[in-house]
This record gives C-alpha cells, sequence and structure tokens, in this order.
C-alpha cells in the first residue's frame, strides 16, 4: 500500500497543518494494522499540532514500516547498533533550521521536509504482544515518538527525556490512549 495525502481535512483540536503531504510505504504489513494510513496521519497531526507552536506551514512526512533486516541495516549503518529497532527518524531538515523554514513556508516558500521515518513492523508487533499494549496504540506512539524527533526533540538527557515524554504522554492521552511509559503488569 502507498499513501499519499494532501491533508485538508486533518485537523486536530481546531489546527490544521495545511498542505501537509504524507507518503506511507507499508509493503505487506499494511494487512497486520487496522487503518494504517489514518492511524499513522492522526499521530502525526496530533504530534505537530502539540509540538509546533507558530503557524502551521506546508510540510512533507514520509513513513516507511520496513522489515528486520532493512531495520537492522539501517541501525548498524547510522547508529553503529547491529540489531533491528522499532523506530529510526531520518530529519529532512535540521531541527536548528526549522524554525526559519516554517517561517518561509508560511510566506509562500517550498514546503518543509520534515523528514522519514523508518518503523520496523515486525519489531513493533512483538513489542505491543510483550507490552500487553493494543497494536495500534504502540503505532501511534512510535509515530508521535519519531515525528517529535524530526521536530527536534530528543531524549539522551534526563531533562530532555522527562520534556519529551511528557509531551508524548500528553498528546497520547489526547488520542485517548494510555502512558505508553507506565510499567503495567501482563
Amino acid at each position: 500500500m502507498t499513501g499519499d495525502s494532501s491533508s485538508s481535512s486533518g485537523q486536530q483540536n481546531g489546527l490544521h497543518f495545511a498542505g501537509l503531504v504524507l507518503e506511507i510505504e507499508s509493503g505487506t504489513a499494511d494487512n497486520q494494522f487496522e487503518d494504517l494510513f489514518l492511524t499513522i496521519e492522526k499521530a502525526a497531526h496530533a504530534a505537530l499540532h502539540a509540538a509546533i507552536t507558530g503557524p502551521a506551514c506546508p510540510m512533507e512526512l514520509y513513513v516507511e514500516l520496513i522489515d528486520n533486516e532493512k531495520s537492522q541495516s539501517l541501525n548498524a549503518e547510522f547508529r553503529g547498533k547491529d540489531n533491528p529497532t522499532n523506530i529510526l527518524s531520518f530529519p529532512g531538515t535540521d531541527p536548528e533550521d526549522l524554525p526559519s523554514a516554517m517561517l518561509f513556508a508560511v510566506q509562500d516558500g517550498p514546503l518543509v521536509m520534515l523528514g522519514d521515518l523508518m518503523i520496523a513492523s515486525d519489531v513493533i508487533m512483538a513489542e505491543a504482544k510483550e507490552q500487553g499494549k493494543p497494536l495500534n496504540h504502540h503505532l501511534i506512539h512510535l509515530v508521535v515518538h519519531g515525528v517529535l524527533h524530526l521536530l527536534g526533540y530528543d531524549h539522551m538527557e534526563e531533562t530532555e527525556a522527562e520534556e519529551m515524554e511528557t509531551l508524548e504522554r500528553n498528546i497520547l492521552a489526547g488520542l485517548g490512549i494510555p502512558d505508553p511509559y507506565e510499567m503495567r503488569e501482563i
């Protein structure tokens, strides 16, 4: 399945990201997820709405569901970790340059290349099962997490992690999804 959307109906709490171009490549994984395209679109809009304080601007986001082999290869190449991981984020615009790129885009400049998210479908299916979470809730969390990374949020330092996780919790709560960081007994 390939999805492409110039999203004109993607409103989240009254804020619309005009011209969000969302492309999704899912290969054979699309039959594992309920309403894959709508789920990813909802998560992306929620993250953008919560994290961007200025006016909405045209932007492009690419999301691909990949297999473990591709995830492991990308993780080894770009992070030096030789194992598959649930999500990898590749900014299209340096997060430090995003404010000026967004301002330019609002003033009829080119759309902002937000970036690419690579999601290992087998990894997230296993994680959701292991953690006792609905698969779509876990997918939404990871898309929110990835979009926040593309916007410059990080979790390398404790204070950064607390800020990012608090924002994630708030976004997910707004979507009716329980705290993904709360420890649960399964």
